[in-house]
């Protein structure tokens, strides 16, 4: 089942209540619907294609472009506006759109309209005219395996790649993640989360649309305003990267009765440190919860409440959600064993986007002691154990990634622009522990003979060719990196 009926029939009963409050303006349920049926006209009339791209800072603009692609039967491409010149023009490319819905705010970010590609209109939402009464159009009804989002995330070929998330996987996810945590149409959220991201599109936008309540965003996390926005709208629920709080411990003007109506402080995107949790709770008085997914799930896979929580667990699965250990052999492990995570569930993705191979090596099927058929399960790659109780804690990552400030970076991404120098005969990126950022990229490098080592030009042809935070905080020359016979680098010793 979709989301877009429900979200109309909501927003039609609370037609004049405020639904989005954002660095603008006000938006009512009735202007985000309305907005959506003048947004869903152009559509028809600038592209046949079935993607259509959206590039919004966080704002209510987004769900009206959202809804507006629903309505039309099209899937909505949100696109990452912190990618580099070449990673947006690729991203641009390969999710066959031909039609991008965006404010001169956005493309002025990237540099102007010329950074778009060659024959994909544009769509200005800020020249349109939203007056008198759009034309009506009969909603579709979406089909569970329609692709509802195309979400572009990192890869590790150093490209990104997309996910197909279906209007199966959105519904089940948003529903799931309500009941889970006791959500009402009477709470109100506060979000700074980028909606082009997993989490920000389904925990602060999809989930507030569906209960009819408030969202306050803002487009720029700037610790000092998110504090006004506390005191001003009195939220009960805000969900952020850890370094986001570790940033509002850093307010010296910041108080307890600041957050004394924060009933669900989330934690997600990366791990939570003992020293942001210490401090939330000591100076504020504020019990944080963590939450655990990944782009691929939807992205909740666990939330930890204040009824059911463990320090250091992401809490339980949602109800729709079965979760493995296993072994290196597919073996699936009892309580307290460590082993890669396996998930599935109604919001695991449809797939990678047009990487069938790919797919092929994330979607598996397991043999499940006590079951007759073999369960289709999706591989995290990430390491934990689940106790006793069913909490699940995160213990490592098989894959390389590394997560900064809640964004998936992969070393070779890094490694490959590094690689591209001259001087530069080699390198490797790991990521270190950062309390403000989760994490940071370290890039070691081995130079050419005869070469001479200079780390500001590397950091400058890597603020040129990457996302700025995929910059490397530091350069770091040796020798010679790490090897094992086959030849193969060794990060695990860079880390040690």
């Amino acid at each position: 089942m979709s989301l877009l009926w429900p979200i109309l029939k909501k927003g039609i009963f609370n037609f004049k209540r405020v639904a989005v409050v954002d660095d603008q303006r006000e938006w009512t349920f009735g202007t985000l619907i309305g907005g959506a049926f003048f947004v869903a006209q152009q559509i028809v009339k600038m592209t046949e294609r079935k993607n259509v791209g959206i590039l919004l800072p966080t704002c209510g603009a987004f769900p009206v472009a959202m809804l507006a692609c629903w309505l039309t039967r099209k899937v909505a491409v949100p696109f990452n506006f912190l990618l580099s010149q070449d990673e947006l023009e690729y991203v641009m490319k390969d999710s066959d759109i031909d039609l991008l819905i965006t404010v001169d705010q956005m493309l002025d970010f990237i540099g102007g309209e010329d950074k778009v590609p060659e024959g994909i209109k544009i769509l200005k939402l800020n020249k349109m005219k939203f007056k008198g009464i759009p034309r009506l159009r009969i909603p579709p009804r979406l089909k569970d395996d329609e692709m509802a989002v195309l979400l572009y995330t990192s890869g590790t070929s150093g490209r990104p790649k997309g996910v197909m998330l279906s209007h199966g996987n959105v519904e089940s996810n948003t529903r799931d993640s309500i009941v889970h945590a006791g959500l009402t149409e009477l709470d109100t959220f506060i979000s700074v989360l980028p909606q082009f991201h997993s989490f920000g599109l389904t925990a602060c936008c999809l989930i507030p649309l569906t209960l009819g309540a408030k969202v306050v965003y803002t487009a720029r996390f700037v610790p000092t305003k998110i504090l006004e926005l506390f005191r001003k709208h009195k939220p009960g629920i805000f969900m952020a990267v850890p370094s986001m709080y570790g940033a509002l411990l850093s307010v010296k003007s910041a108080k307890p009765e600041d957050f004394e109506s924060l009933t669900l402080p989330i934690s997600g995107g990366e791990p939570l440190s003992d020293a942001v949790y210490a401090g939330m709770k000591e100076r504020f008085d504020v019990d944080m919860l963590e939450g655990y997914g990944l782009t691929e799930t939807t992205p909740v896979l666990n939330w930890a409440t204040h009824e059911s929580k463990k320090r250091h667990s992401v809490g339980k699965a949602l109800p729709s959600v079965r979760e493995f250990i296993v072994d290196d052999e597919d073996n699936v492990l009892g309580p307290n064993e460590e082993g890669e995570i396996l998930v599935c569930g109604p919001n695991v993705m449809l797939g990678y986007y047009k990487l069938p191979e790919m797919t092929a090596e994330v979607m598996s099927e397991i043999n499940v002691p006590g079951e007759s058929k073999p369960v289709k399960v999706f591989r995290t790659g990430d390491i934990g154990r689940i106790d006793e109780d069913g909490f699940l804690f995160i213990t490592g990552r098989k894959k390389e990634m590394i997560i900064i400030g809640g964004e998936n970076v992969f070393p070779r991404e890094i490694e490959e622009v590094l690689n591209y120098v001259d001087s530069v005969h080699a390198s490797a990126v790991i990521g270190k522990r950062d309390d403000m950022r989760g994490e940071v990229a370290i890039a070691f490098i081995e130079l050419e003979e005869g070469a001479e080592f200079d780390e500001a030009e590397l950091r400058k042809h890597c603020r040129e060719n990457l996302a700025q935070f995929k910059v490397p905080r530091e350069i770091r020359l040796v020798d010679e990196l790490p090897r094992n016979p086959t030849g193969k680098i060794m990060r695990r010793k860079l880390e040690a």
